[in-house]
């Protein structure tokens, strides 16, 4: 603990399960972004927090701002605790905002901020945190402070890689946290399932941001009303049938699925799918590619795979005239031997 040491996190985005992955036992296929925070920790006499988001600094002591970070660490102290390790103050700045001119990307989230603290403070003791017990640590905070998410932006950030997340059922874990011991909780099977998804599939993977923001929590919350039976039963099938087409090299199937859960949230709510989106997605037509909208919608982000050379450029000459900014792309599989 005599020297910096410096940590990195990723930002997340939905291929596929999202709003559906809210109900406990569906499962979402989320892709990795490597655009990351970054977190810079080191030995110091009193605790100081920093953050390019906010203009000032925090200690320990109640600040709303820094509310999430402090929380995470009164857990980490916990948790160290157990292990009858000796909590020592320290310095830690966070930055990397994930927006620019105010504007968020969406790729990011307060689980980004709680897996960057976590991480940052096991490399401060030198410990070894698998990904699971970085997972269940980072759950822990979020469901302590009465956050309704997936958890699966977790399962993402903390794998950094595309993962097949299969929800667990938060209101029981959360149940717990007042009546059972940390340890305890993290014994149990939560009855989660994260597993790395290795496409075989060669594509190119574009995100195209909105330069809008993101649906409110109140449209959000109004969104989350309509799911229904039909609508689980059908993502539920088809981030089934993605995650098989993806490792099993299958173009059409990968389009079609795409398409399916593209549609089945359309048809959730007419707020999901804005003009940008929309112009997004539309960009895809004729082309040997597909699009979508990524998470909650309402603004953000969008993706597409695209599998042609031309067909990449033409997608990204309709973004840039629509408005839509490349914010990162990538190739996804591996090539086919040429004949």
């Amino acid at each position: 603990m005599k020297s910096e040491r410096i940590v990195k996190t990723c930002g997340k985005l939905y291929l596929a399960g999202e709003y559906a992955v809210l109900s406990p036992g569906q499962a979402a296929l989320i892709k990795n972004i490597p655009i990351f925070m970054t977190g810079r920790i080191q030995p110091a006499v009193t605790y100081r927090l920093a953050s390019d988001m906010f203009n000032h600094q925090a200690s320990l002591e109640p600040d709303a701002d820094y509310s999430l970070i402090q929380e995470t660490i009164a857990v980490m102290n916990d948790w160290l605790l157990a292990q009858r390790i000796t909590s020592q103050p320290f310095s830690l700045t966070i930055s990397g905002k994930m927006e620019r001119e105010g504007r968020k990307f969406g790729i990011g989230s307060s689980g980004s901020v709680v897996i960057l603290t976590l991480k940052a403070m096991a490399a401060f003791y030198q410990l070894n945190v698998d990904a699971e017990l970085l997972f269940k640590l980072a759950a822990f905070v979020l469901l302590r402070r009465g956050d309704n998410g997936s958890m699966g932006d977790l399962a993402c950030i903390v794998y950094e890689d595309l993962v097949y997340y299969r929800s667990f059922d938060r209101a029981h874990i959360r149940k717990q946290l007042a009546a059972t011991d940390m340890m305890t909780i993290f014994a149990q099977d939560w009855g989660y399932q994260i597993r790395r998804i290795q496409p075989a599939l060669a594509c190119d993977f574009l995100v195209g941001w909105t330069k809008e923001p993101a649906i409110s929590k109140d449209l959000v919350e109004q969104v989350k009303s309509a799911i229904d039976d039909h609508f689980l039963s059908q993502t539920q099938r088809q981030v089934n049938l993605l995650a098989a087409a993806l490792t099993g090299g299958d173009k059409t199937a990968v389009k079609a699925s795409l398409e399916e859960v593209s549609s089945l949230l359309a048809g959730l709510s007419p707020a999901i799918y804005t003009a940008k989106l929309s112009q997004l997605k539309a960009a895809a037509e004729g082309l040997d590619c597909v699009a979508k909208s990524s998470g909650a919608g309402g603004g953000d982000c969008g993706i597409a795979l695209v599998f042609n050379v031309e067909d990449k450029q033409i997608l990204l000459q309709r973004w840039q005239l629509a408005g839509i900014e490349l914010l990162h792309q990538e190739r996804m599989g591996e090539y086919e031997s040429e004949s």
